[in-house]
């Protein structure tokens, strides 16, 4: 009876600890890629992104380079808060703030695939206002132009 008993345990306890360490939920997969992509750091955003999320952010990881580490510095301190998670299905919508702007909610996609939440995110989502249609954000560490910060882009008439 007691070698039941402790079998008993050790099961609960390791079911216990199964789900408790479970970050695969849509809202922890959220907070992952969002902190991961405005910090810059493209690889772990890569871990939790869709294939097509993931070519994005190699493209963009090419630049990388070229911004300044003054910028890179700066973008480390931006903080993300992901105030909700609409789920619907295998898709799920995250509504976020970040520290630079907290009065503004912005949107990203996600999807489940085997069992797991991704962040699918393309050059043509928005990353706005949840309901905003004044086009996408530029991604963090660029100007206005979509060049990199600390970068000139070339805006002259040819």
């Amino acid at each position: 009876m007691k070698k039941i008993l402790v079998s008993f345990s050790t099961l609960l306890l390791v079911a216990v600890m199964s789900v408790s360490c479970n970050k695969n939920s849509a809202k922890d997969v959220a907070t992952t890629w969002l902190t991961s992509f405005y910090h810059i750091d493209y690889e772990t955003a890569k871990k939790v992104s869709t294939e097509d999320t993931k070519t994005l952010l190699a493209s963009l990881q090419q630049f990388t380079n070229m911004v300044p580490d003054s910028t890179k510095k700066e973008m480390k301190k931006i903080n993300v808060n992901v105030k909700n998670v609409k789920e619907d299905g295998d898709k799920a919508v995250a509504t976020y703030t970040i520290s630079d702007n907290p009065a503004k909610d912005q949107t990203i996609n996600l999807v489940k695939k085997d069992g797991k939440w991704l962040v699918q995110f393309s050059k043509n989502d928005q990353m706005s206002g949840a309901g905003d249609a004044s086009g996408p954000e530029q991604p963090a560490g660029s100007d206005s132009a979509g060049a990199p910060a600390g970068t000139m882009a070339d805006t002259t008439m040819h």
